[in-house]
């Protein structure tokens, strides 16, 4: 289900500009143009974030923003206004408002500003909720009665009390962060904030920025001071995911930082100390990585103090009933419908697929099967082709298509069913499509074209 965000300016043409960008990054926008009006909306249906103008007609932006911390402090608020001032910024902040940026809005600020809010607010929720469940004497949300699961939730609770610092490792879509997650809600720093980092999904240029922040003016745009995600995390801990992606000179910083716990911002010449636990998290091989010279050994060993696996769906094929009913009953109870049901001959096929996406994967199966089948009974012959195959890749690599003997064919026929797949995965969102494949959009976009491959102008371009 897509996040709803709701626009309160009292001039339509930004509230139809700022909706149609974030209608073409898959979110869904309502709009109001008063704050009487926005706070009608909020009482009617509460949005996953709230843009807000701060000079309306009548009751002004602050007045709604105190309006709405106050009855719905969970709601991320990101004021916007044309008449910017350091003064309003810092009061907005105070208030409470999650971010401020100044019209005219940059489409770069304004998605980056996006994804955090409703980061941090989807943290926020996870956090209290795996605490009650920690409290409760459930050392974790993995749900699972398989010998691997039992060994994860048994690695959780013997690290999560101390300040140790945990290298997760395992395949995309294992729950790496979930697990991360766990360990920071079982530990003394839970009352503290627990920042994620997606190392792979921040361009080179910018990381230092965004794990270290900047001081005004450090470079082009840089018009106030900004915390990294070390002094956020400070008390509390860092996920640093996907860290096998980071480049080597990032690394060098890193492990810098890590030994000696202070850093300067971008910009600036003041040493800040912080205490935060480091839970770091990869998909990659990193002792593979050491021997390829691409990760530093003394990184490595600095982050391995206690090195817990996730384990891949086909290693813990038991559960995959459990984690189905567990899925379509939390969609039913969104939904207010009755869940499907699987045959036993249904599970059986569904036991035998490798599930290369694991759990993950899993998940977005059981939406795809709720849809479908909605209170209804699911049988073997309802299942999708590519399930009825166990082992079968879902793309033909170039080996498989036909007698292709040329190196650079096989190479661009691979990329071809590659990305045709990614790309309906994401429902033809070149953005999103760049972010997972790691390119940057503009090369995506060329990539995409040289190959052939048809897409959405105005996806590739809005985006």
């Amino acid at each position: 289900m897509a996040d709803d965000i709701l626009i309160v300016d009292d001039e339509e043409p930004i509230r139809a500009s700022l909706g149609g960008v974030l209608e073409d990054e898959g979110y869904a926008v309502r709009q109001a143009a008063s704050g009487e009006e926005a706070l009608d909306a909020l009482d009617r249906d509460k949005p996953s974030l709230m843009f807000l103008d701060i000079w309306l007609p009548g009751l002004d932006g602050l007045a709604v923003l105190d309006r709405v911390v106050a009855k719905y402090p969970d709601l991320p608020v990101i004021m916007i206004s044309g008449h910017g001032a350091v003064e309003t910024a810092v009061a907005a902040i105070k208030k409470g408002a999650f971010d401020f940026i100044e019209k005219p809005l940059s489409l770069e600020k304004v998605l980056v500003a996006v994804k955090n809010a409703l980061e941090r607010a989807r943290l926020k929720r996870e956090n209290e909720y795996l605490r009650e469940n920690l409290g409760q004497g459930h050392p974790s949300d993995l749900t699972g009665r398989s010998k691997a699961v039992e060994l994860l939730r048994r690695q959780i609770a013997q690290v999560a009390p101390t300040d140790a610092w945990v290298l997760v490792t395992g395949q995309n879509g294992t729950g790496k962060e979930i697990v991360a997650r766990l360990i920071h809600a079982g530990s003394k720093r839970a009352g503290r904030p627990l920042i994620a980092v997606n190392c792979a999904a921040i361009p080179e240029e910018l990381i230092e920025s965004e794990l270290f922040g900047h001081e005004k003016g450090a470079f082009t745009g840089a018009d106030r001071p900004q915390a990294g995600k070390f002094e956020l995390a400070d008390g509390g801990a860092l996920f640093l995911d996907e860290i096998g992606d980071m480049s080597l000179k990032t690394q060098a910083k890193i492990l810098r930082i890590l030994q000696e716990q202070t850093f300067e911002r971008v910009g600036g010449r003041k040493s800040i100390r912080v205490d935060a636990r480091i839970i770091a998290a990869t998909n990659k091989d990193l002792a593979a990585e050491i021997k390829a010279g691409r990760f530093r050994e003394d990184l490595y060993y600095r982050l391995k103090v206690f090195p817990i696996e996730a384990p891949p769906l086909a290693e813990r094929r038991e559960d995959i009933e459990l984690l189905l009913d567990d899925f379509l009953r939390s969609l039913a109870r969104e939904r207010g419908l009755a869940p499907p049901r699987f045959t036993p001959g249904a599970a059986a096929v569904l036991k035998q697929y490798p599930w290369p996406g694991n759990v993950r994967e899993l998940k977005n199966f059981a939406e795809r099967m709720f849809i479908l089948h909605p209170g209804g009974e699911i049988g073997r012959d309802a299942l999708p082709a590519e399930y009825l195959q166990p082992g079968a890749p879902r793309t033909a690599l170039p080996d498989e298509a036909g007698d292709i003997n040329d190196f650079k064919a096989a190479k661009a026929h691979f990329e071809t069913a590659f990305l045709q797949a990614k790309l309906a995965r994401y429902g033809g969102n070149v953005s999103r499509l760049a972010e997972a494949v790691g390119l940057e959009r503009s090369h995506l976009h060329r990539k995409l074209k040289s190959l052939g491959i048809s897409f959405s102008e105005d996806k590739a371009e809005g985006s």
